[in-house]
């Protein structure tokens, strides 16, 4: 199983597309966490309100790995031709793309954000409402996950813009990393 994932990937390659799945939900974990921290702290301490939310950093490393698993499998799907950076660079803009949707839909759930009125009326009088609720939906994500790819598989600037892009936000991933090692000595000394 080594050889056929170090075939296709390098080893700083898999800590790359890592570091790219840990990104986006750690980010989001943050902010949910630094949403709640003040009424947390209200209703107990700050020490509790750190407990929870080194709890959710602990659980976003279990999500990271979990979703970087499932990134490198996805990855054998490429054809084995690909550059191993190639095939990394392509897996990491498609997680960051599909964490973006994902954030932005539970953004809408929080913000209680709704579709105007005038879209509501007009899907109302329409014979299939569905089809162009999920038509411009399928559209919008075509575009989001199609662009990128394309980007990266390009030879030359849209490749290496790819490339920096995701080099520049693994340092960031790193330091969520180290929150997740303070998280985990906060949790194993709130359990002692």
């Amino acid at each position: 199983m080594e050889k056929l994932i170090l075939g296709r990937y390098t080893r700083q390659g898999l800590w790359t597309l890592f570091l790219m799945c840990a990104l986006p939900l750690h980010i989001w974990t943050l902010i949910l966490a630094f949403r709640d921290l003040p009424w947390l702290t209200d209703r107990t301490n700050a020490w509790d309100a750190f407990g929870v939310m080194s709890y959710g950093l602990i659980f976003a490393l279990a999500e990271s790995v979990l979703l970087f698993l499932v990134f490198v499998l996805l990855g054998m799907l490429v054809p084995r031709s690909w550059e191993p950076d190639r095939r990394v660079n392509l897996l990491s803009a498609f997680v960051l793309i599909l964490s973006l949707w994902a954030m932005i839909s539970q953004l809408f759930f929080l913000a209680g954000v709704r579709l105007p009125d005038g879209i509501i009326a007009l899907l109302v009088r329409s014979p299939h409402p569905l089809w162009i609720i999920y038509g411009t939906l399928l559209t919008l994500t075509g575009i989001s996950f199609l662009l990128p790819a394309w980007a990266a598989l390009r030879p030359g600037k849209g490749l290496r813009g790819v490339a920096a892009a995701v080099e520049r936000l693994g340092l960031l991933a790193v330091l969520y990393l180290v929150f997740d090692a303070a998280a985990l000595v906060i949790v194993v000394i709130r359990n002692l």
